[in-house]
């Protein structure tokens, strides 16, 4: 049952099944087990990711394209349920008209895109995407009147979903029974339902001709594969499952701007994490994204208390110093690098062939 849910992709190695478990299973309890919004945030920000670097990953790792567009159709995804928020109301078909609006923008992008950049060679390709993204980024803070500008748009949910719905006065494990409750759990389940289509898509015999267009494309254009066709519709389904990150975050924060969802630094923080979690392996991008997201959120924690308990020695105290926790998580970065060159998933799965 177990190996059909997973596509038959089982993570075939000990180690790595059971950081998979602790995930799983820290994010499906984090409103009773970690109390506090600051804790519930970097797990929604986790679920969130997941679906943005795996997506990536279908168009990197599985496809060999390198596209830096991706945070552009995040981006699409939060905008169309901030403004039909915005403009229609606090209603579930607000929610449902913005989701599908921009699913319709993305596919079309995504399409014209594919359609006219993809036959030129990979750099060319990677500058074209850049530069359509720049441009987006830029009308998203210019057009102040339609996209709140630089200030992004805040937005009312439906009731349900609003921090102050309660359906239960008296918390239940430290969690409070409010909207926020259920938000989480929506983007909860959303994430596992597109994670496990993202892996389908991959383990299908539509990912097997990926991975082999990734490994050599003339050979699979030479063996009847039409390898243009191939990488647009990847370039498309990558595109609209990161959409639908955009809009889980949107959903999330009732909150979207230009920094939120559409920032080169995202860009960046999506490569990152794929390296880390390993290029080719959908449960790479669960295992980078939530080492990645608790060293950015609590790094600088870490740190302060290391200064304060090393104040008698000086220069190991400013080295603990939060406000260099950037250089750390650049040193975190590569080291893990030098260690798993294919990442972590890839090197456990290593290991596991070397075994045997």
């Amino acid at each position: 049952m177990i190996a059909r849910l997973l596509s038959h992709d089982l993570p075939r190695n000990r180690w790595l099944t059971a950081m998979l478990v602790l995930i799983v299973l820290c994010l499906a309890f984090a409103p009773f087990i970690f109390p506090g919004s600051k804790a519930l945030n970097v797990a929604a920000k986790i679920l969130v990711f997941i679906v943005l670097v795996a997506s990536y990953d279908l168009l990197l790792g599985y496809t060999g394209i390198v596209s830096f567009a991706h945070t552009m159709f995040f981006g699409i995804g939060a905008y169309g349920v901030a403004i039909a928020s915005t403009r229609l109301g606090a209603s579930w078909s607000s929610l449902a008209i913005g989701i599908a609006c921009a699913l319709v923008v993305s596919l079309l992008l995504s399409l014209a895109i594919g359609l006219f950049s993809l036959r030129v060679r990979a750099i060319f390709y990677a500058m074209i995407t850049l530069a359509v993204a720049s441009a987006f980024q830029t009308l998203a803070s210019q057009l102040s009147d339609f996209t709140g500008g630089e200030d992004g748009l805040n937005f009312k949910l439906p009731e349900l979903l609003s921090p102050a719905f309660q359906f239960a006065e008296e918390p239940i494990l430290n969690a409070s029974l409010d909207g926020r409750f259920i938000t989480y759990y929506i983007v909860f389940f959303a994430t596992v339902i597109l994670f496990l289509a993202m892996l389908r898509i991959v383990n299908s015999p539509f990912g097997r001709v990926l991975q082999a267009i990734r490994e050599n494309d003339f050979r699979a254009e030479a063996i009847g594969y039409r390898i243009v066709v191939f990488r647009t519709l990847s370039n498309v389904l990558a595109a609209l499952f990161a959409t639908l990150a955009g809009a889980l975050l949107a959903i999330w924060l009732r909150y979207n701007g230009p920094d939120a969802s559409m920032s080169f630094e995202i860009m960046i923080d999506i490569l990152l994490i794929v390296v880390i979690g390993g290029m080719g392996t959908m449960y790479g991008a669960v295992i980078g994204t939530t080492i990645f997201t608790l060293a950015q959120s609590y790094l600088q924690d870490l740190m302060a208390v290391g200064a304060n308990a090393t104040q008698g020695i000086a220069w190991l105290s400013a080295l603990l110093s939060p406000d260099r926790w950037l250089l750390w998580l650049g040193v975190l970065f590569v080291l893990s690098v030098y260690f798993f060159p294919t990442g972590m998933v890839g090197r456990l799965r290593a290991r596991t062939r070397q075994d045997k």
